[in-house]
């Protein structure tokens, strides 16, 4: 008998403000096809997400995107990693109850003999209060733009912020992630 993946579909409807930490020696690991569909997770991942690893596999990575994530940063995902770039970034994911969780992610693309992009492979970690407290008013300024003018006018925000700081965006990242202001 042939089980239904989980999708975005069957992501919580009823998001809540109930918080769930990483460990400061934890860490999440995770591996999609080129499709973005799951095809290994730890357990770390599967107890924060809060499905059975059984029903992560074969489940689009999206199922855990939360609602307060703008598109921007998933466009700068794809956009790194399809062109073989490592990717770091912070993420607020979806928990299976309707919480939430924060991530520094890692994302890379894992490349054949050939030089192919096979599948990638991403391990988050907890980041720094002082991150998260800085990158969440920004999420939302790019979210209330891509309401109005599409991920477009989100691109042109993170962009003009970037270039007022004078730092691509692995620089920003990194420095956020060392304790930085901005």
């Amino acid at each position: 008998m042939s089980r239904k993946s989980l999708s975005k579909s069957d992501a919580p409807k009823n998001i809540t403000n109930n918080e769930k930490k990483l460990g400061d020696d934890d860490f999440i690991v995770s591996k999609t096809d080129t499709k973005g569909k799951i095809i290994y997770c730890n357990e770390i991942f599967a107890k924060m997400a809060g499905y059975p690893p059984a029903d992560l596999i074969g489940a689009n990575h999206n199922l855990i995107r939360h609602p307060d994530m703008p598109k921007i940063a998933f466009k700068t995902v794809w956009d790194k990693i399809q062109n073989k770039e490592e990717f770091f970034g912070f993420v607020k994911n979806l928990s299976a109850d309707g919480g939430y969780y924060w991530v520094l992610a890692y994302i890379s693309a894992d490349l054949d003999s050939n030089g192919s992009i096979i599948s990638y492979s991403s391990i988050r970690r907890k980041p720094p209060q002082s991150a998260i407290d800085i990158i969440t008013p920004i999420y939302k300024q790019l979210l209330d733009a891509e309401k109005t003018g599409g991920v477009n006018a989100s691109a042109k925000i993170l962009t003009d912020l970037l270039n007022k700081h004078k730092l691509d965006y692995d620089e920003f990242v990194i420095n956020l992630q060392k304790g930085a202001r901005i």
